[in-house]
C-alpha cells in the first residue's frame, strides 16, 4: 500500500473516524475516503452500507473493492444500577468496551462492577475526558434529573449514535420539558430513546438489558452511516 495512503488511514484511527480505503482492482489506484466527506461521492451508497455492515468486499457490478474501517463502538453508561450490572457483560461481548459513571458511591463500586472501569464522580466531571464521540452508545440509568439530565446533554453535544434514557412515556415528558427548558432543541430531544430498549414486553434487569443492546445494535448496524 502506498505510505501516504496507509499514513492517512492511520490518522482516521486515531482519530476515531471512520474510513473507506477505494481500491480499482484493474489498475490498483487507491483512494481514502472519510465518512465525513462522502456527501456526492460517485460511491457513496454503497460505501455508507459498507461503513454500517463493518464489511469489506466488492461494490456490487463493479471491479471496485472496499475496505472499511470503523472506529469500535463504545458504551458509556449513566448509573451503576442492576440494569447496569446485566448490561455490561452483554456489552463486552458484542465488542463494547463499558464504562459506568455514577457520583453514589454507594453504588459506584469495584465490587458490584468487577474488571469494568467505574467513575464514582458527578458527570460533568467524569464525562469530557472520556472522549465521547459519534462512535458511543450512551445510556442513561440513573432516574435522577441531576445526574441524567447534564449527562444527556453531553451526549447531544458529542452526537453519540445512540442516547437512551429510562423512565416512563410520563417520565420521558418531564425529562422533555425540562431539557428543553435549558435550551436542547426539539431535533436532539427527538433523538432520545425512551422509554429505553426495544418493546418485547421486558420485566427484569436481564431483560432489559438485553432489550437496551438489541435497540443499540440496531443503531449501530441500521443508523450509524
Amino acid at each position: 500500500m502506498d505510505l501516504k495512503l496507509l499514513a492517512a488511514l492511520n490518522a482516521a484511527r486515531k482519530a476515531r473516524k471512520a474510513a473507506a480505503l477505494v481500491t480499482d482492482l484493474d489498475t490498483g489506484a487507491a483512494r481514502i475516503v472519510l465518512e465525513e466527506a462522502l456527501a456526492g461521492d460517485a460511491l457513496e451508497a454503497p460505501i455508507r452500507a459498507a461503513l454500517r455492515s463493518g464489511r469489506s468486499g466488492v461494490v456490487a457490478d463493479t471491479r471496485t473493492f472496499l475496505t472499511v474501517q470503523v472506529p469500535p463502538a463504545r458504551m458509556v453508561i449513566i448509573g451503576a444500577v442492576h440494569i447496569s450490572q446485566a448490561l455490561v457483560p452483554l456489552a463486552r461481548m458484542l465488542g463494547y468496551d463499558p464504562v459506568v459513571v455514577d457520583p453514589r458511591t454507594a453504588f459506584a463500586t469495584p465490587e458490584r462492577f468487577p474488571d469494568v472501569t467505574v467513575h464514582a464522580e458527578w458527570p460533568d466531571v467524569a464525562l469530557p475526558p472520556l472522549g465521547i464521540d459519534r462512535y458511543t452508545a450512551f445510556i442513561a440509568l440513573t432516574h435522577d434529573p441531576k445526574i441524567d439530565d447534564p449527562a444527556l446533554i453531553h451526549a447531544f453535544e458529542r452526537d453519540c449514535f445512540y442516547i437512551g434514557a429510562l423512565g416512563s412515556r410520563k417520565t420521558h415528558a418531564k425529562r422533555v420539558e425540562r431539557l428543553g427548558a435549558l435550551g436542547v432543541s426539539a431535533e436532539q430531544l427527538d433523538r432520545i430513546k425512551a422509554p429505553i430498549g426495544l418493546a418485547i414486553g421486558a420485566i427484569t434487569p436481564a431483560e432489559i438489558a438485553v432489550s437496551i443492546m438489541a435497540e443499540v445494535t440496531q443503531a449501530w448496524r441500521q443508523g450509524i452511516a
